[in-house]
Protein backbone atom coordinates (compact mmCIF):
# COMPACT_ATOMS: atom_id res chain seq x y z
CA UNK A 1 0.00 0.00 0.00
CA UNK A 2 0.96 3.52 -0.74
CA UNK A 3 2.38 5.86 1.79
CA UNK A 4 -0.08 8.67 2.10
CA UNK A 5 1.95 11.78 1.14
CA UNK A 6 0.75 14.65 3.84
CA UNK A 7 -0.85 17.82 2.20
CA UNK A 8 1.35 20.39 0.84
CA UNK A 9 1.75 24.65 1.61
CA UNK A 10 3.93 26.23 -1.44
CA UNK A 11 5.59 28.86 -1.22
CA UNK A 12 6.98 29.15 -4.61
CA UNK A 13 5.63 26.49 -6.97
CA UNK A 14 8.95 25.76 -9.85
CA UNK A 15 10.10 28.86 -11.51
CA UNK A 16 12.84 29.10 -14.04
CA UNK A 17 15.73 31.66 -13.06
CA UNK A 18 18.71 32.62 -14.25
CA UNK A 19 22.23 30.88 -12.88
CA UNK A 20 23.56 34.07 -11.27
CA UNK A 21 19.76 34.83 -9.66
CA UNK A 22 19.24 31.71 -7.65
CA UNK A 23 19.97 33.03 -4.10
CA UNK A 24 18.20 36.32 -5.31
CA UNK A 25 15.33 34.91 -6.21
CA UNK A 26 14.77 32.33 -2.83
CA UNK A 27 15.24 35.22 -1.03
CA UNK A 28 12.85 36.85 -2.32
CA UNK A 29 10.11 33.83 -1.78
CA UNK A 30 11.07 34.31 2.03
CA UNK A 31 11.01 38.17 1.63
CA UNK A 32 7.48 37.90 0.20
CA UNK A 33 5.79 35.26 2.76
CA UNK A 34 7.24 36.47 6.08
CA UNK A 35 9.05 34.21 8.55
CA UNK A 36 5.58 35.03 10.64
CA UNK A 37 2.94 34.17 8.34
CA UNK A 38 1.56 36.57 4.88
CA UNK A 39 -0.54 38.22 7.24
CA UNK A 40 -3.88 36.15 6.05
CA UNK A 41 -3.52 33.64 9.62
CA UNK A 42 -1.14 31.40 7.39
CA UNK A 43 0.67 29.86 9.66
CA UNK A 44 4.95 31.03 10.24
CA UNK A 45 7.46 29.24 8.06
CA UNK A 46 10.78 27.94 8.99
CA UNK A 47 13.45 28.21 6.29
CA UNK A 48 15.98 25.36 5.49
CA UNK A 49 18.35 25.48 8.32
CA UNK A 50 19.26 21.78 8.93
CA UNK A 51 21.52 20.56 6.20
CA UNK A 52 22.20 20.86 2.54
CA UNK A 53 21.42 18.00 0.11
CA UNK A 54 22.32 17.64 -3.21
CA UNK A 55 21.53 14.30 -5.67
CA UNK A 56 22.43 13.53 -8.75
CA UNK A 57 20.02 11.73 -10.64
CA UNK A 58 20.56 10.18 -14.02
CA UNK A 59 17.27 8.29 -13.86
CA UNK A 60 14.81 8.98 -16.58
CA UNK A 61 11.73 7.77 -15.02
CA UNK A 62 10.21 10.70 -13.41
CA UNK A 63 10.76 12.98 -16.35
CA UNK A 64 9.21 10.74 -19.18
CA UNK A 65 5.83 10.06 -16.81
CA UNK A 66 5.62 14.06 -16.23
CA UNK A 67 5.61 14.04 -20.04
CA UNK A 68 3.05 11.92 -20.48
CA UNK A 69 1.00 13.97 -17.87
CA UNK A 70 0.79 10.89 -15.22
CA UNK A 71 3.03 12.32 -12.86
CA UNK A 72 2.96 15.89 -11.52
CA UNK A 73 5.43 16.00 -8.92
CA UNK A 74 9.13 17.28 -9.64
CA UNK A 75 11.44 15.87 -11.19
CA UNK A 76 13.73 15.27 -7.80
CA UNK A 77 15.30 11.82 -8.46
CA UNK A 78 14.28 10.70 -5.06
CA UNK A 79 11.48 8.05 -5.39
CA UNK A 80 8.36 8.89 -3.05
CA UNK A 81 4.36 7.61 -3.02
CA UNK A 82 3.97 10.03 -6.42
CA UNK A 83 6.35 8.32 -8.48
CA UNK A 84 5.10 4.87 -7.20
CA UNK A 85 1.59 5.44 -8.17
CA UNK A 86 2.30 7.36 -11.51
CA UNK A 87 4.09 4.09 -12.57
CA UNK A 88 1.11 1.93 -10.95
CA UNK A 89 -1.36 4.38 -13.56
CA UNK A 90 1.49 3.46 -16.33
CA UNK A 91 1.74 -0.15 -15.80
CA UNK A 92 -2.13 -0.35 -15.41
CA UNK A 93 -2.59 1.40 -18.72
CA UNK A 94 -0.12 -0.77 -20.63
CA UNK A 95 -1.05 -3.75 -19.40
CA UNK A 96 2.20 -4.33 -17.75
CA UNK A 97 2.46 -6.12 -14.45
CA UNK A 98 1.54 -3.58 -11.68
CA UNK A 99 4.36 -3.12 -9.11
CA UNK A 100 5.12 1.00 -8.78
CA UNK A 101 8.43 0.46 -9.68
CA UNK A 102 10.44 1.43 -12.50
CA UNK A 103 11.21 -2.13 -14.15
CA UNK A 104 13.20 -2.72 -17.30
CA UNK A 105 9.80 -3.05 -19.82
CA UNK A 106 8.36 -0.59 -17.62
CA UNK A 107 11.20 1.76 -18.57
CA UNK A 108 11.10 0.49 -22.02
CA UNK A 109 7.38 1.02 -22.74
CA UNK A 110 7.63 4.47 -20.79
CA UNK A 111 10.62 5.33 -23.68
CA UNK A 112 8.43 4.38 -26.41
CA UNK A 113 5.76 6.14 -25.21
CA UNK A 114 7.12 9.31 -24.92
CA UNK A 115 8.82 8.80 -28.45
CA UNK A 116 5.47 8.23 -29.96
CA UNK A 117 3.26 11.85 -28.08
CA UNK A 118 7.00 13.77 -29.46
CA UNK A 119 6.08 12.21 -32.88
CA UNK A 120 2.57 13.53 -32.54
CA UNK A 121 3.31 17.18 -31.67
CA UNK A 122 5.34 18.30 -34.81
CA UNK A 123 9.04 18.60 -33.49
CA UNK A 124 7.61 20.38 -30.57
CA UNK A 125 10.92 21.02 -28.37
CA UNK A 126 9.11 21.08 -25.40
CA UNK A 127 7.89 17.79 -25.42
CA UNK A 128 10.78 17.13 -23.04
CA UNK A 129 10.06 19.51 -20.50
CA UNK A 130 8.65 18.77 -16.67
CA UNK A 131 5.77 20.92 -15.03
CA UNK A 132 5.23 19.88 -11.48
CA UNK A 133 3.53 22.88 -10.54
CA UNK A 134 0.11 21.24 -9.88
CA UNK A 135 0.65 18.85 -7.39
CA UNK A 136 4.37 19.33 -5.83
CA UNK A 137 5.90 17.44 -3.71
CA UNK A 138 9.73 15.80 -3.20
CA UNK A 139 11.15 13.07 -0.54
CA UNK A 140 8.08 13.02 1.61
CA UNK A 141 10.31 11.32 4.48
CA UNK A 142 12.77 13.74 4.04
CA UNK A 143 11.16 17.15 4.48
CA UNK A 144 8.59 16.16 6.43
CA UNK A 145 10.55 17.19 10.01
CA UNK A 146 13.52 18.71 8.46
CA UNK A 147 14.00 22.08 7.00
CA UNK A 148 16.84 21.80 4.30
CA UNK A 149 17.89 22.97 0.77
CA UNK A 150 17.62 20.16 -2.03
CA UNK A 151 19.82 20.41 -5.32
CA UNK A 152 18.81 17.90 -7.82
CA UNK A 153 21.60 18.11 -10.68
CA UNK A 154 19.33 16.34 -13.40
CA UNK A 155 21.58 15.26 -16.86
CA UNK A 156 20.22 15.07 -20.35
CA UNK A 157 21.73 13.27 -23.11
CA UNK A 158 22.13 15.74 -26.45
CA UNK A 159 23.18 18.59 -27.44
CA UNK A 160 24.98 21.19 -25.28
CA UNK A 161 22.99 24.01 -24.53
CA UNK A 162 23.65 25.41 -21.38
CA UNK A 163 22.20 24.32 -18.09
CA UNK A 164 18.98 25.87 -16.57
CA UNK A 165 17.40 26.07 -13.37
CA UNK A 166 14.76 25.94 -11.28
CA UNK A 167 13.40 27.24 -7.83
CA UNK A 168 10.74 26.26 -5.91
CA UNK A 169 9.79 25.96 -2.23
CA UNK A 170 7.19 23.48 -0.24
CA UNK A 171 6.26 22.72 3.33
CA UNK A 172 4.75 19.69 4.29
CA UNK A 173 1.68 20.24 6.78
CA UNK A 174 1.78 18.65 9.73
CA UNK A 175 -0.98 17.48 11.82
CA UNK A 176 1.23 17.85 15.40
CA UNK A 177 2.25 21.28 14.21
CA UNK A 178 0.08 23.44 12.40
CA UNK A 179 1.06 26.44 13.43
CA UNK A 180 4.25 26.55 12.05
CA UNK A 181 5.46 25.01 9.09
CA UNK A 182 8.58 23.27 8.05
CA UNK A 183 10.24 24.30 4.64
CA UNK A 184 12.12 23.15 2.50
CA UNK A 185 14.12 25.18 -0.74
CA UNK A 186 14.59 23.10 -3.72
CA UNK A 187 17.31 24.18 -6.58
CA UNK A 188 17.02 21.96 -9.60
CA UNK A 189 19.40 22.15 -12.30
CA UNK A 190 19.19 20.62 -15.91
CA UNK A 191 21.84 20.56 -18.32
CA UNK A 192 24.29 18.02 -19.94
CA UNK A 193 27.01 16.51 -17.78
CA UNK A 194 29.72 18.64 -19.41
CA UNK A 195 27.45 21.38 -18.67
CA UNK A 196 27.05 20.45 -15.09
CA UNK A 197 30.82 19.98 -14.45
CA UNK A 198 31.17 23.78 -15.61
CA UNK A 199 28.86 25.26 -12.87
CA UNK A 200 30.37 22.84 -10.56
CA UNK A 201 31.60 25.60 -8.54
CA UNK A 202 28.27 27.41 -8.48
CA UNK A 203 26.60 24.46 -7.15
CA UNK A 204 28.77 24.03 -3.98
CA UNK A 205 29.35 28.15 -3.33
CA UNK A 206 25.05 26.94 -2.95
CA UNK A 207 25.45 24.83 0.01
CA UNK A 208 24.43 26.80 2.88
CA UNK A 209 27.37 27.47 5.41
CA UNK A 210 28.31 25.61 8.46
CA UNK A 211 25.35 23.45 7.94
CA UNK A 212 25.81 19.46 7.20
CA UNK A 213 26.43 18.73 2.99
CA UNK A 214 25.25 15.35 1.72
CA UNK A 215 26.11 14.47 -1.64
CA UNK A 216 23.26 11.71 -2.66
CA UNK A 217 25.03 9.79 -5.88
CA UNK A 218 22.57 7.88 -7.74
CA UNK A 219 24.70 5.74 -9.62
CA UNK A 220 27.95 4.25 -8.93
CA UNK A 221 30.21 6.79 -7.65
CA UNK A 222 33.20 7.76 -9.94
CA UNK A 223 35.99 9.30 -8.01
CA UNK A 224 37.74 10.15 -11.35
CA UNK A 225 34.29 11.91 -12.72
CA UNK A 226 35.25 15.67 -12.10
CA UNK A 227 31.79 16.44 -11.19
CA UNK A 228 31.84 13.69 -8.64
CA UNK A 229 35.27 14.81 -7.45
CA UNK A 230 34.26 18.57 -6.88
CA UNK A 231 31.23 17.97 -4.75
CA UNK A 232 32.24 14.91 -2.90
CA UNK A 233 35.26 17.41 -1.64
CA UNK A 234 32.77 19.59 -0.24
CA UNK A 235 30.71 17.60 1.46
CA UNK A 236 30.28 15.84 4.98
CA UNK A 237 29.28 12.60 3.72
CA UNK A 238 28.73 10.91 0.03
CA UNK A 239 25.03 8.71 0.03
CA UNK A 240 24.90 5.79 -2.67
CA UNK A 241 22.58 2.58 -2.68
CA UNK A 242 24.52 -0.03 -3.99
CA UNK A 243 21.23 -2.06 -4.70
CA UNK A 244 21.43 -0.04 -7.95
CA UNK A 245 24.46 -0.42 -9.50
CA UNK A 246 24.40 -1.92 -12.48
CA UNK A 247 27.70 -4.22 -11.90
CA UNK A 248 27.51 -4.79 -8.56
CA UNK A 249 31.10 -6.35 -8.25
CA UNK A 250 32.91 -3.58 -9.83
CA UNK A 251 30.56 -0.89 -8.05
CA UNK A 252 31.66 -1.90 -4.92
CA UNK A 253 35.22 -1.91 -5.63
CA UNK A 254 34.77 1.34 -6.80
CA UNK A 255 33.20 2.51 -2.98
CA UNK A 256 36.26 0.66 -2.02
CA UNK A 257 38.38 3.29 -3.61
CA UNK A 258 36.41 5.82 -2.64
CA UNK A 259 36.82 5.01 1.06
CA UNK A 260 41.19 3.94 0.47
CA UNK A 261 40.68 7.90 -0.70
CA UNK A 262 39.91 9.16 2.45
CA UNK A 263 36.14 10.22 1.47
CA UNK A 264 33.17 9.13 3.58
CA UNK A 265 30.50 7.01 2.59
CA UNK A 266 27.04 5.80 3.34
CA UNK A 267 25.47 3.14 1.45
CA UNK A 268 21.73 2.87 2.16
CA UNK A 269 21.72 -0.88 1.18
CA UNK A 270 24.52 -1.58 4.48
CA UNK A 271 21.59 -0.35 6.19
CA UNK A 272 19.27 -3.14 4.64
CA UNK A 273 21.59 -5.07 6.67
CA UNK A 274 21.49 -4.44 10.54
CA UNK A 275 18.48 -6.70 10.82
CA UNK A 276 20.70 -9.38 9.65
CA UNK A 277 23.86 -8.60 11.34
CA UNK A 278 22.21 -7.97 14.93
CA UNK A 279 19.93 -11.03 15.04
CA UNK A 280 22.95 -13.43 13.43
CA UNK A 281 24.71 -11.64 16.81
CA UNK A 282 21.92 -12.20 19.19
CA UNK A 283 21.82 -15.71 18.37
CA UNK A 284 25.52 -16.20 19.90
CA UNK A 285 25.12 -13.66 22.62
CA UNK A 286 24.62 -16.72 25.35
CA UNK A 287 28.03 -17.65 27.22
CA UNK A 288 27.06 -21.42 25.99
CA UNK A 289 27.12 -20.45 22.17
CA UNK A 290 29.35 -17.68 22.39
CA UNK A 291 32.53 -20.01 22.69
CA UNK A 292 30.69 -22.10 19.90
CA UNK A 293 31.31 -19.48 17.15
CA UNK A 294 34.82 -20.64 16.55
CA UNK A 295 33.66 -23.72 15.26
CA UNK A 296 31.62 -21.62 12.62
CA UNK A 297 32.93 -23.33 8.97
CA UNK A 298 30.27 -23.53 6.99
CA UNK A 299 28.13 -20.89 5.83
CA UNK A 300 25.33 -20.38 3.60
CA UNK A 301 23.39 -16.99 2.47
CA UNK A 302 20.78 -16.98 -0.31
CA UNK A 303 19.45 -13.82 -1.98
CA UNK A 304 16.97 -12.62 -4.74
CA UNK A 305 18.58 -13.40 -8.17
CA UNK A 306 19.95 -10.07 -9.40
CA UNK A 307 22.15 -8.15 -7.43
CA UNK A 308 24.20 -9.72 -5.09
CA UNK A 309 25.67 -6.91 -3.01
CA UNK A 310 23.44 -7.76 0.11
CA UNK A 311 25.49 -11.21 0.42
CA UNK A 312 29.15 -9.99 -0.34
CA UNK A 313 28.79 -7.24 1.80
CA UNK A 314 26.92 -9.26 4.93
CA UNK A 315 29.63 -11.90 3.88
CA UNK A 316 32.47 -9.36 4.62
CA UNK A 317 31.06 -8.43 8.08
CA UNK A 318 31.09 -11.65 8.83
CA UNK A 319 34.41 -12.54 7.69
CA UNK A 320 35.85 -9.21 9.30
CA UNK A 321 34.29 -9.72 12.85
CA UNK A 322 35.36 -13.66 13.19
CA UNK A 323 38.84 -12.31 11.12
CA UNK A 324 38.78 -15.07 8.68
CA UNK A 325 40.81 -14.66 5.34
CA UNK A 326 39.61 -14.96 1.95
CA UNK A 327 41.99 -17.14 -0.06
CA UNK A 328 39.95 -18.65 -2.84
CA UNK A 329 36.79 -17.94 -5.53
CA UNK A 330 34.86 -20.89 -7.24
CA UNK A 331 31.40 -19.80 -9.16
CA UNK A 332 28.97 -21.96 -11.01
CA UNK A 333 26.94 -21.45 -13.86
CA UNK A 334 22.83 -22.07 -13.78
CA UNK A 335 20.16 -21.13 -12.00
CA UNK A 336 21.29 -20.29 -8.79
CA UNK A 337 25.00 -19.00 -9.74
CA UNK A 338 26.47 -20.35 -7.07
CA UNK A 339 29.74 -18.33 -5.44
CA UNK A 340 31.96 -20.64 -3.61
CA UNK A 341 33.98 -18.55 -1.02
CA UNK A 342 36.53 -20.16 1.03
CA UNK A 343 38.79 -18.39 3.76
CA UNK A 344 41.09 -18.97 6.46
CA UNK A 345 40.94 -18.60 9.96
CA UNK A 346 43.24 -17.35 12.59
CA UNK A 347 43.61 -21.03 13.67
CA UNK A 348 44.04 -22.04 10.19
CA UNK A 349 40.79 -24.07 10.29
CA UNK A 350 39.11 -23.66 6.33
CA UNK A 351 36.23 -21.89 6.13
CA UNK A 352 33.64 -22.13 3.25
CA UNK A 353 30.99 -19.41 2.24
CA UNK A 354 28.32 -20.24 -0.56
CA UNK A 355 26.37 -17.51 -1.70
CA UNK A 356 23.07 -18.67 -3.84
CA UNK A 357 21.35 -16.42 -6.25
CA UNK A 358 17.60 -18.04 -5.91
CA UNK A 359 15.11 -17.05 -8.57
CA UNK A 360 11.68 -15.79 -7.60
CA UNK A 361 8.83 -15.12 -8.93
CA UNK A 362 7.87 -12.01 -7.54
CA UNK A 363 10.93 -10.21 -6.52
CA UNK A 364 10.86 -7.64 -4.37
CA UNK A 365 11.42 -3.39 -4.62
CA UNK A 366 15.28 -4.32 -4.13
CA UNK A 367 17.06 -5.97 -5.95
CA UNK A 368 19.13 -8.72 -3.85
CA UNK A 369 17.24 -8.82 -1.69
CA UNK A 370 18.56 -11.46 1.86
CA UNK A 371 16.11 -13.96 1.78
CA UNK A 372 18.16 -16.45 4.65
CA UNK A 373 21.20 -17.71 5.50
CA UNK A 374 22.66 -20.43 7.77
CA UNK A 375 26.11 -20.72 9.84
CA UNK A 376 26.80 -24.46 10.71
CA UNK A 377 30.51 -26.18 11.37
CA UNK A 378 31.34 -29.60 9.85
CA UNK A 379 32.01 -30.29 13.76
CA UNK A 380 29.20 -32.18 14.44
CA UNK A 381 29.22 -31.57 18.80
CA UNK A 382 29.25 -28.03 18.11
CA UNK A 383 26.33 -26.05 19.09
CA UNK A 384 26.46 -23.17 16.68
CA UNK A 385 24.09 -24.19 14.07
CA UNK A 386 21.85 -20.53 13.47
CA UNK A 387 19.78 -20.38 10.62
CA UNK A 388 18.16 -16.58 9.95
CA UNK A 389 15.33 -16.37 7.17
CA UNK A 390 12.91 -13.16 6.07
CA UNK A 391 10.24 -16.00 5.15
CA UNK A 392 9.01 -19.55 6.20
CA UNK A 393 10.14 -20.87 2.69
CA UNK A 394 13.84 -19.38 3.71
CA UNK A 395 13.83 -21.02 6.36
CA UNK A 396 12.81 -24.12 5.12
CA UNK A 397 15.31 -24.14 2.26
CA UNK A 398 17.97 -23.81 4.73
CA UNK A 399 16.72 -26.87 6.94
CA UNK A 400 17.20 -29.23 3.46
CA UNK A 401 20.58 -29.14 4.98
CA UNK A 402 21.02 -30.82 7.82
CA UNK A 403 20.57 -30.59 12.09
CA UNK A 404 17.49 -28.65 11.34
CA UNK A 405 16.30 -29.62 15.21
CA UNK A 406 20.00 -28.37 16.67
CA UNK A 407 19.33 -25.08 15.01
CA UNK A 408 18.93 -21.76 16.40
CA UNK A 409 15.84 -19.71 14.11
CA UNK A 410 15.77 -16.48 13.88
CA UNK A 411 12.88 -14.90 11.70
CA UNK A 412 14.11 -10.48 9.87
CA UNK A 413 10.72 -8.57 10.71
CA UNK A 414 8.58 -6.87 7.89
CA UNK A 415 11.34 -4.87 5.69
CA UNK A 416 8.68 -2.61 4.63
CA UNK A 417 10.82 0.62 6.43
CA UNK A 418 13.93 -0.31 3.48
CA UNK A 419 12.94 2.03 0.75
CA UNK A 420 15.36 4.69 -0.17
CA UNK A 421 13.68 7.34 0.66
CA UNK A 422 13.58 5.92 4.39
CA UNK A 423 16.66 4.82 4.77
CA UNK A 424 17.74 8.33 3.38
CA UNK A 425 15.84 10.24 5.82
CA UNK A 426 17.96 8.06 8.32
CA UNK A 427 20.77 8.84 6.98
CA UNK A 428 20.83 12.30 7.11
CA UNK A 429 21.16 12.30 11.17
CA UNK A 430 24.97 11.13 10.85
CA UNK A 431 27.97 12.37 9.42
CA UNK A 432 31.34 11.12 8.55
CA UNK A 433 32.91 8.10 8.44
CA UNK A 434 31.42 4.65 9.82
CA UNK A 435 34.75 1.96 10.98
CA UNK A 436 32.51 -1.03 10.60
CA UNK A 437 30.66 -0.41 6.69
CA UNK A 438 34.25 0.35 6.00
CA UNK A 439 36.33 -2.71 7.54
CA UNK A 440 33.39 -5.22 6.38
CA UNK A 441 33.77 -3.73 2.89
CA UNK A 442 38.03 -4.05 2.84
CA UNK A 443 37.16 -8.12 3.20
CA UNK A 444 34.18 -7.75 0.40
CA UNK A 445 37.01 -6.11 -1.64
CA UNK A 446 39.06 -8.89 -0.59
CA UNK A 447 36.96 -11.63 -1.80
CA UNK A 448 35.88 -9.71 -5.58
CA UNK A 449 39.55 -9.22 -6.18
CA UNK A 450 39.90 -12.85 -6.09
CA UNK A 451 36.86 -13.28 -8.72
CA UNK A 452 39.44 -10.76 -11.24
CA UNK A 453 41.97 -13.24 -10.45
CA UNK A 454 40.04 -16.73 -10.80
Amino acid sequence: MAIQSPPLFSLQEPKDVSLGEIEAELNKIWQSYGTAGNGEGSPAATRAATFSLIVYEPEETQLLLANLNIYRGPIDGIPGPQTEAALRDFQKKYDLPISGTATTETREKLREAVAQQQGSSNGDSDALYWDSSRNPKIADAIALRNPCRIITLCPVVGDDDGVTAQVSAYCPIQKQSSTTLICCEYITFTGTTAGLERVAGMIAALLIGDLPKFLWWKTTPDHHNPLFKRLASVCNSIIIDSSGFNAPEFGLLRVKELIDAGIPIADLNWRRLSAWQELTAEAFDPPQRRAALSEVDRVTIDYEKGNPTQALMFLGWLASRLHWHPCEFEQETGDYEIKRIHFTAEDQRQVEAELAAIPTADSGEIPGDLIALRLNSTNTKADCCTVVCSETGGCMRMEVGGGAQACRFQQVSSLADQKAEILLSQQLQRIGHEALYEESLAVTAQILQLTSQD
